[in-house]
């Protein structure tokens, strides 16, 4: 009889059982009380089903500790997300080892330290060999395990922000020890110091060290050979223009200020020569916008037979789109990067429709599903900035979505959910679909993220729809394009950069091609830089401009300006950028 009111209790369970699931969610408002039923724990039959790749439990107060059995009973787990519990102070017991978990995210717990035997799983050996992206951010983390680097060597992406932090282990800073780190966010913490260690982290390309009590930044940062996005924002630092610097400057500015600072002739020298540098840098660049005196990179962006994107600078554009990000999606979804393309023609041939199904394969493959990013994109017509940035409680926030009439955005969540359930069930699918994903992203949350435009309309709800308002036509030419994420800023630049990439490719042909009729469906779906280049032949210049787009916190301080001097840096030979 127990037994059986045990099965009841979790029909998921039962449900996932018996079609054989590898996808489980757990969530909502009666998951509370059966967890506090369990002990604070998730139930043991939870950890009898193996041939689960994703587990989600989220929004649960009750939940305490996952509770033993979790590494044993689920060797094929790829993805653990337990975020906006009751976790800590500790895990007990340790997770690991997890030999095929690669996304871990704990954020938004009530985690304060996480030792060995208490923590991520043992060092040696790795008790998280494949683990690439670890979320601890919204914790009371006082300090990292030093073991961290030893437990999961492979990691990519390491989220800290809103900890208790005030200092890294020095052991995470070891030659050799997170190769393969990309991303490292520590932003609200209590860090009194970095170590110039951090410059053995090769493969760094994003450092967030925001509202922090840094007094200062070592000179051997500047020596993380791909270090390409820094905030350094509401630190106080004694290096008076440096902290000046790090509000409005390009982080290519703070690296050179930092490498001829920290070397040779003391600190006024470096900070001259450092001036003088981004004095001839200004004189460069103001010479290539107005026409050039024998720059060999102008001369090389007209030659023929290369794809053509010229930047407009905020300083030389009279009317720039700004977006203004409020507090409300700080802890929804925080990453937000825009850009405007004017000259797509959209009109010949299909290339409307291959444009957009350029976007669906972006967020197939670079963008996971949606579940890692999301892009959208508008009719700059038809898009009335400025632009705000803001989450909305599900019930408040109403929207028209593509192909469909007014609806709030609780009903129409609830609506996809059924119909992406009813699209399973008819193809008798043992796995939930993309849908399913990118659906459960909001699962929980008190607000969803939205767009809104200076008429007060939502023109976007991230990751699930964009407007009607704003719709894509043929006759579209300019475009408004935005990548959200919860996941980093640097995979929103990522997106961005191969949207506009292919935009470039699409349009080049499409123009190439208009006394010749529409293209094929073969040059339409080739990858970057594989289609055949006829204006080799025609000489003809095909160029796109992209306006860079400022996005500011509420007191206008700037968070992100795309495409910086960083972004659309295309290795290719066939695609030049005149900035």
């Amino acid at each position: 009889m127990a037994a059986a009111a045990v099965s009841e209790a979790w029909p998921e369970l039962d449900l996932a059982e018996r079609e054989r699931r590898r996808e489980l969610l757990l969530t909502g408002p009666g998951l509370e009380e059966r967890v506090r039923a369990a002990g604070g724990r998730l139930p043991p039959r939870l950890f009898t089903l193996p041939l689960l790749h994703y587990l989600e439990v989220s929004g649960c107060g009750s939940l305490r500790e996952p509770g033993p059995g979790l590494a044993q009973g689920l060797p094929q787990l790829h993805s653990l997300v337990l975020r906006r519990n009751a976790l800590g102070p500790g895990l007990s017991p340790e997770l690991g080892p997890l030999p095929a978990l690669r996304v871990l995210d704990l954020s938004g717990n009530a985690l304060e330290a996480l030792p060995p035997g208490q923590g991520l799983g043992p060092a040696e050996p790795p008790g998280l060999p494949q683990l690439q992206s670890l979320n601890l951010s919204g914790n009371r983390l006082r300090e990292l395990p030093a073991d961290l680097a030893r437990c999961a060597p492979r990691l990519q992406s390491l989220n800290l922000t809103g900890n208790r932090l005030d200092s890294f282990p020095a052991e995470l800073f070891l030659p050799g020890a997170l190769p393969l780190l990309s991303e490292l966010a520590a932003a609200d913490n209590c860090l009194r110091e970095l170590s110039g260690d951090i410059a053995h982290l090769a493969s760094l390309k994003t450092l967030d060290l925001s509202n922090n009590q840094l007094s200062e930044v070592p000179a051997a940062l500047a020596d993380c050979p791909k270090l390409k996005e820094i905030n350094l924002r509401g630190n106080k630092l004694k290096d008076k223009r440096l902290e000046k610097m790090v509000s409005g400057c390009q982080t290519k500015s703070i690296l050179e200020y930092l490498r001829v600072g920290g070397r040779g002739g003391g600190r006024g020298r470096g900070r001259a020569d450092a001036e003088k540098e981004d004095s001839r840098r200004r004189r460069r660049e103001r010479r290539r916008r107005e026409g050039g005196e024998g720059e060999g990179e102008g001369d090389a962006v007209d030659g023929a037979g290369r794809l053509l994107l010229r930047v407009l600078h905020v300083s030389e554009n009279p009317a720039p789109l700004t977006v203004t990000a409020s507090p409300e999606v700080k802890d929804v979804r925080p990453f937000f990067v825009g850009a405007v393309v004017r000259g797509m023609d959209l009109q010949a041939g299909n290339a409307l429709r291959r444009f957009l199904t350029s976007q669906t394969k972006l967020h197939e493959d670079l963008c996971e599903k949606r579940t890692v990013a999301t892009i959208a994109t508008h009719d700059r017509a038809a898009v009335r900035g400025p632009l705000l940035y803001t989450g909305r409680p599900p019930q408040d926030l109403k929207l028209v979505p593509l192909g469909r009439r007014e609806v709030k955005a609780k009903d129409l969540v609830r609506q996809l959910q059924l119909e992406a359930e009813e699209h399973r069930k008819q193809r008798k699918r043992q796995t939930v679909s993309g849908l399913h994903r990118y659906l459960h992203l909001l699962d929980g949350k008190e607000r969803y993220p939205c767009l809104v435009d200076a008429d007060g309309d939502v023109i976007s709800f991230p990751p699930i729809t964009n407007s009607e308002k704003t719709k894509i036509k043929k006759t579209t030419s300019d475009l408004f394009l935005e990548v959200t994420s919860a996941t980093s800023l640097q995979i929103c630049k990522d997106a961005m950069d191969a949207l506009i990439l292919k935009m470039a490719e699409i349009n080049k042909y499409t123009l190439e091609n208009r006394e010749e009729g529409s293209l094929s469906d073969a040059e339409a779906e080739a990858p970057s830089g594989q289609l055949s280049d006829p204006s080799a032949e025609k000489g003809g210049d095909c160029q796109l401009v992209v306006e860079q787009v400022r996005v500011v916190d509420e007191e206008g301080h700037l968070k992100v300006l795309y495409p910086s001097k960083t972004d659309l840096d295309f290795a290719a030979a066939h695609v030049a950028v005149a900035r």
